[in-house]
Parts: C-alpha cells; structure tokens; sequence
C-alpha cells in the first residue's frame, strides 16, 4: 500500500486500509473501490490523505504501533467521557468517567514491543478529529514516557492525563475548534482558555487525580515561560505535562488545528527540533525524535538523483534515512524494475521533498 493526497485520487483507485468514524464503525473497507462521490465526500470531510492499493507496493504493510481494536475503544472512551464530563444533566453528574481499561491497554501493546518508529498517519475527519488527536496524543506521550524509562505506573498516569489533556477543547465554540487559518485576538484568548476549563472540568470528579487535572492545565506551558495559561517555566511545568506538551504540538503539526497549519512529517520534525529549548526541554525532543519517523513508510518520495519511489522500510534510530523502493522503465508492469535504496548503506543520497 502507499499513501496518497485525496486531492490526488483518481476514479477506480482501491482503498487499503479502513476509513472509520469516531465510535470506530467503518465508514469505507479495506478494498472498497474509490469512486468520484467517495472522493468528492471524503474532501468534504476534510481527510487529507489516505492509502491505497498499489500492484508495485502491495507488500507494504503499515502497522500502528496499537492494535486497531485498543485504539477505537480508546476513541469512544475519551468521547464518552468528554460528554459526561461536560454534562451538567442532574442524571450524569455521578456517573464516573471509565477510559482505566483503555488506557492500559495502550500502554501494554506499546510496552510489548521493543522497537518503536512511529510511521502511520491517521485518517481524521472534522467531525472526529478532537477524539482522534486525544488517543493520537495519548500514545505519542506514552511512546516518550516509555523512551524515558517511567515506570508502568507513571506511564498509566501519563497515558491517563493525556487522553484527557484537551477535555476542556469542547466547551468552546465549533467556529473556533474546526479553524484553520490564524485566530484573531479575540479567538485566540477563547482557545487559549480550554486548559483552565480543563483543569476546572477534571479536578470536580471524584475519579480522578489532581496531576490528571494539571496535565490538561499545563500542557500549552513553555520550558521558556512563553506559554500559557501561567506562564511557568522549567522545573516548574509538571514533568509529565511537559511530556504531554511534546506529544500535542507534534500531532497538531501533522494534522492541523487551530492556529497551527498542517506540515508534513518532516518539516514537524524540523519545527520540533528548532523549539528544542524554546517550548520543550532538548531531552525530550531528543528522545521523541528516535521514535518518529520523518519521511514515513508508504509515502512518495523524490531522491536527491531524480529518481521517484516510495518508502517501504524504516531504519530504527535513523528517522530521516529510510528505505526507498525506486520504479524505472514504468512502460507496463512486467517491464518495470524494481530498485531499493537502503539510505543508510547510500550515503550519498537523501529524500528532496515528500510527493502529496
């Protein structure tokens, strides 16, 4: 499979990994053939990229670093909870937020595995792209924690604050939620103000912890003192906020939100990098970065050569020198020749720029 910009489907192209909606129900299968009013929707519903099937390509498998299952009961539990939380219905002000089991469930797949190079971007709509960043955030942070060497206790604890990091985003106007471009003023003090509804929200139920509460309080902080909503700085942001911080800037490159365009993968990890003692301490952007893959496994790419291919491969430790499957003499498939370019044994060659 490979990933393409939805702007760049065409009529007849095959879908290779599943589109679901919030509660994790499947809005396109795996294999659905693409045909112009899916594609006209899925612009409507603001997805940028998806993946496809690709006869040069179709061993590529692109793995999330979750199981699908714990990632889609992690989405419902955070949405859930965000609408008990907020209600103020007299039949849900007892009712206990439940995302334990999600939450450990997410931290154990990540802890089983050894090696971790984040390489998958999810397929978010506007209508579930609050949720979808929440649980994006949630095993990010808990991908860092881990690189760090927190015990599972404090990995539960980070994973828990992190899924509930942006609780307070919902109580403020959609207009201002689902805005791409600079925010005024006026509507930056609105937005800036869902990490004091957060804390508020969090710290009245009985279920959950103060640091939880001060995850979503603290994680627009800088290192620096530049952030908000106090303005701390350095050892006085909660260390496991300032995990959180790492992780929901990240995503917000990636995918976009507000005041923050979306950038590829690579240009975040650059914009990461230069913010490496200005938002976030250097340790933890180090240690993030060994974990993020910058020209991610099935995107297209063009080589510093001229050739054009696809990343089919990461090199674990070495984010920005992947493995590239190179296509030449595309007359018909029988005639094409199939070259990979392992970026670290070709030490002269390096990834232009990434195709959408």
């Amino acid at each position: 499979m490979r990933e393409i910009s939805v702007e760049r489907l065409n009529d007849g192209d095959i879908l290779a990994k599943e589109i679901y909606t919030s509660y994790g129900k499947i809005l396109l299968g795996k294999g659905v053939v693409l045909k112009k009013p899916y594609i006209e929707r899925l612009k409507d519903m603001g997805i940028y990229s998806i993946y496809i099937e690709d006869e040069l390509t179709n061993d590529v498998i692109i793995e999330d670093v979750i199981s699908d299952q714990h990632r889609f009961d992690a989405l419902k539990a955070i949405e859930t909870s965000c609408k008990t939380i907020q209600s103020d219905k007299d039949k849900d002000k007892d009712k206990e937020i439940d995302i334990k089991e999600s939450v450990s469930n997410i931290v154990q797949d990540i802890l089983f595995q050894k090696d971790i190079m984040i390489s998958l971007m999810d397929m978010r709509s506007l209508d579930n792209r609050v949720y979808f960043h929440s649980v994006n955030v949630c095993v990010l942070a808990t991908v860092l924690g881990k690189g760090l060497g927190l015990p599972v206790e404090k990995l539960n604890d980070l994973a828990q604050g992190a899924l509930l990091h942006d609780v307070g985003i919902i109580t403020l106007p959609k207009e201002i939620i689902n805005k791409r471009g600079s925010l005024t003023k006026e509507e930056q003090e609105i937005y800036q103000t869902h990490t004091i509804q957060g804390y508020e929200l969090i710290r009245k139920r009985p279920e959950s912890s103060i640091i939880t509460a001060h995850m979503a309080y603290q994680h627009h902080e800088w290192t620096n003192g530049k952030g908000y909503p106090r303005q701390l700085k350095g050892t006085s942001i909660h260390p496991l906020a300032e995990i959180i911080a790492v992780a929901d800037f990240y995503d917000c490159l990636i995918h976009g939100c507000p005041a923050i365009p979306r950038v590829l993968p690579h240009v975040a990890c650059e914009i990461m990098m230069a913010n490496a003692g200005v938002r976030f301490r250097h340790e933890l952007i180090n240690v993030f970065l060994r974990h993020i893959a910058a020209y991610p496994t099935g995107y297209t790419v063009k080589l510093n050569n001229g050739e054009t291919g696809v990343i089919v491969g990461q090199n674990k430790g070495l984010p920005t020198r992947p493995i590239v499957r190179v296509f030449e003499g595309k007359v018909n498939l029988k005639q094409v020749r199939v070259v990979e370019r392992d970026l670290v044994e070709e030490r002269t060659l390096f990834v232009e720029y990434i195709i959408e």
